[in-house]
C-alpha cells in the first residue's frame, strides 16, 4: 500500500498534521458560529491565515541544522531590536502598545519572541560544556537572553506574553539539565515577590484580573463579567450542548470576545462536554507527537529546540483553557488553531515548523546518541 503513495507525501508526519487540520477546521466551525453563520469575517480570515502559515511551516521544514545555528543569533538580536523600536514608535491598540505598524501588516514582535527564545537557549545550551551546566555561568546568560525580552514585554505592558516567554525558556533550562534547587529557590523567590510585583509591577487592570480571579461574583456586571459568562456558556452546554449555530452567550452578545479568548466557551455551549473533550484528546496527540520528536531527537540542539516548542504550544492551550473555566486570572491568551487571530495562528505555526524540521533531522540522520 505504500509503495501507492508517493514518498513526499507518505513521508509527512500525518500522526499530527491530521489532528492538526481536524482542529483548525473545528475551530473554523466554531468561529462562523461565533459570526451569526457567516463565514465572514472569522472563519474565512482564519482558514486563509492557517494556509499561509502552513505553508510558512513547510518552509522552515527543509531548512538545514547547521543553517538554523548559524543565524540563531542574529535573528534574536533582529527581534530583540523590533522589541526596542515597540518601544519607541509602536502602535498603541487596546491600551497597550504591542505592534509596529509596517504598512501591509501590524506585526506584534513579542509573539516572535516566544519561538525565538527557545531557540536561543537551545543553541546556547547545545555549545555548553557539560561540566558546566552547574555552574553560575549556566544561569546568568541565559537570564539575561531571558530578562531582556521579558522585561520589555511587560513595558507594553503584555504579562500574558510576558509569562508565555518565561515558561518557554525556563523549560528549555529544565530540559538542559540546570540544578532542581535553583527551579525551587527561584520559585521561592517569586513567591515572595509576587505581593510586591501585585502592588507595585502591575497596571491597574492587571491587579483587577488577579482580584476577579480569586472572588469573580464580587463583581459580575464589572471585572468579573468576562468569566462569568464564560462559565455560563460552557456549563449551559452540558453533555452534548445546544446544537451548532445555537448558543445563546455568544449570538445574544453576552460572552465576550467570544472568537478570540474565550472561544472554548463558544464551543462548549454548542457542542458540550463531548466537543470539549475531542478539543482536548486532539491536543493531547499534537503535543505528544512533539514530544516524542523531542525524545528522538540526534543532539542536544534538536532536542532542546523540540521540547522548547511543544512546550510553548502547551502553555497557550493550558493557559486559555484554565483561564476560561476560571482557573486562572484572564490574560488574554488565545486558544491554539481555534481562535481567530493572526498573531497567534503564527507563533503556533512557526513552533509546528520547528518541530517538523527537527523530525526531518531525526529521519535523514543515523542515531548515534545525544551530543
Amino acid at each position: 500500500m505504500r509503495t501507492l503513495i508517493p514518498d513526499p507525501i507518505a513521508r509527512q508526519p500525518w500522526q499530527m498534521l491530521i489532528p492538526l487540520f481536524l482542529l483548525v477546521g473545528f475551530g473554523a466551525a466554531v468561529l462562523y458560529s461565533a459570526a451569526g453563520g457567516s463565514f465572514s469575517p472569522f472563519a474565512s480570515s482564519h482558514l486563509l491565515r492557517f494556509g499561509i502559515f502552513l505553508v510558512m511551516a513547510s518552509i522552515i521544514t527543509v531548512m538545514p541544522n547547521e543553517l538554523v545555528k548559524l543565524l540563531v543569533y542574529p535573528g534574536y538580536a533582529v527581534v530583540l531590536v523590533l522589541l526596542m523600536a515597540v518601544e519607541a514608535i509602536g502602535f498603541v491598540g487596546g491600551g497597550s502598545q504591542r505592534w509596529l505598524n509596517l504598512g501591509f501588516m501590524q506585526l506584534q514582535p513579542s509573539e516572535l519572541m516566544k519561538p525565538m527564545v527557545v531557540l536561543v537557549l537551545a543553541r546556547f545550551f547545545a555549545t555548553l560544556p557539560a561540566g558546566m551546566v552547574g555552574t553560575w555561568r549556566a544561569l546568568l546568560i541565559p537570564a539575561g537572553f531571558l530578562g531582556v525580552p521579558m522585561a520589555l514585554v511587560l513595558m507594553q505592558p503584555d504579562l500574558g506574553t510576558a509569562l508565555a516567554i518565561g515558561f518557554g525558556g525556563a523549560v528549555v533550562m529544565l530540559l538542559a539539565g540546570l540544578p532542581m534547587r535553583w527551579f525551587v529557590i527561584g520559585g521561592a523567590l517569586a513567591a515572595v515577590a509576587a505581593p510586591i510585583a501585585f502592588f507595585f509591577g502591575l497596571q491597574e487592570y492587571q491587579q483587577r484580573r488577579v482580584t476577579t480571579f480569586l472572588d469573580p461574583e464580587s463583581d459580575p456586571l464589572g471585572s468579573g463579567y468576562h468569566i462569568t459568562q464564560s462559565k455560563i456558556a460552557i456549563g449551559s452546554g452540558g453533555i452534548t450542548g445546544k446544537g451548532f449555530n445555537e448558543g445563546s452567550q455568544s449570538h445574544l452578545q453576552y460572552l465576550p470576545e467570544p472568537h478570540t479568548d474565550f472561544v472554548f466557551a463558544t464551543m462548549a455551549e454548542e457542542w458540550g462536554l463531548l466537543g470539549g473533550f475531542f478539543v482536548l484528546i486532539v491536543f493531547a496527540l499534537i503535543l505528544s507527537w512533539g514530544w516524542s520528536v523531542a525524545l528522538k531527537s540526534q543532539d542536544r540542539f534538536a532536542r532542546l529546540l523540540a521540547g522548547g516548542m511543544t512546550a510553548t504550544i502547551f502553555f497557550y492551550m493550558s493557559i486559555n483553557l484554565m483561564m476560561v473555566m476560571g482557573l486562572a486570572p484572564v490574560v488574554g491568551i488565545p486558544l491554539p488553531f481555534m481562535s481567530h487571530g493572526g498573531s497567534s495562528m503564527m507563533t503556533n505555526m512557526i513552533c509546528i515548523g520547528m518541530l517538523m524540521m527537527v523530525n526531518r533531522w531525526n529521519r535523514i540522520t543515523p542515531r548515534r546518541g545525544l551530543r
